[in-house]
């Protein structure tokens, strides 16, 4: 993994800003981490963990991911997502809410899903994960600045998704869920910004993630597939110029999938299973 680690530290040298950044070869065990428990607003980043909340509540029975709600005029919140373009009164069920929540981002849906949560339920969840740097405070959106701020860590989202991935988020079931919307991602801007024009059946590659925004704020985190290698990148950053850091995301996700597909061609090579 040196190669990877050495032209990943020359991008983000180049880019300047702050990164919090985290790399879990799944099959070799290598990792690298930088600056991982520093604290950022994660932006919405923190829907993951909003996602496995309402999963949570699904699978002690307190709540049907077919239920519907009603959307309501007072829920719809601006930036991204198409609820608040819908007519009030629309019934949205539980599982649509959550898919647009993360391949859209959508905050209306995020808002909706953490009041069905509680504040209160999804920290916990985050404490019993193992996410001990990682607070939510607050649904996205809001203007009221005795708030604080949302706060997550690229090492305790690197926990969140090596647990994902082993199926131990709520329920192996459960975590398979995640997974598949994780995949069915629609915000391309970042770490797929270069690998979404590449033939996905070329390498059989596929990457649940998600993205965070807001100004002076860039995060991607997710699980790389190539054929049947996983590699677990989350990734946070701050103080950078949007276009630079959109380029550096996307620089950084053709980097580790060169890695996987070089790794992957010397294992053909030398008959080795992973």
């Amino acid at each position: 993994m040196q190669k990877l680690i050495q032209n990943v530290q020359s991008v983000i040298s180049k880019s300047g800003g702050e990164w919090g950044i985290v790399f879990e070869d799944l099959q070799t065990g290598e990792t690298w981490e930088n600056h991982a428990e520093q604290v950022f607003i994660p932006a919405s980043v923190i829907k993951l963990p909003v996602m496995a909340a309402i999963f949570s509540k699904a699978h002690q029975n307190e709540l049907d991911l077919s239920d519907t709600i009603t959307l309501q005029q007072d829920d719809m919140v601006g930036g991204s997502g198409v609820l608040q373009h819908m007519t009030p009164g629309t019934e949205i069920s539980l599982d649509d809410l959550i898919t647009l929540m993360i391949i859209q981002s959508d905050n209306t849906a995020t808002n909706i899903l953490i009041d069905l949560a509680s504040t209160a339920s999804i920290n916990q969840l985050m404490e019993k994960i193992g996410m001990h740097h990682s607070v939510i405070n607050r649904k996205l959106m809001l203007s009221d600045t005795n708030i604080p701020p949302n706060q997550m860590t690229s090492g305790d989202t690197a926990i969140f998704l090596k647990k994902l991935y082993a199926g131990k988020i709520v329920s192996e079931e459960a975590s398979a869920q995640m997974i598949e919307i994780m995949k069915k991602q629609q915000v391309q801007d970042s770490l797929p910004g270069k690998l979404q024009y590449l033939p996905d059946s070329q390498y059989n590659w596929q990457l649940a993630h998600k993205t965070g925004w807001i100004p002076g704020y860039r995060h991607d985190v997710g699980i790389f597939y190539v054929r049947e290698q996983a590699f677990i990148a989350s990734i946070f950053s701050k103080g950078i110029d949007d276009f630079v850091s959109s380029q550096a995301f996307a620089d950084i996700g053709m980097e580790i999938f060169n890695y996987m597909t070089e790794k992957q061609e010397n294992n053909v090579k030398t008959g080795s299973v992973n």
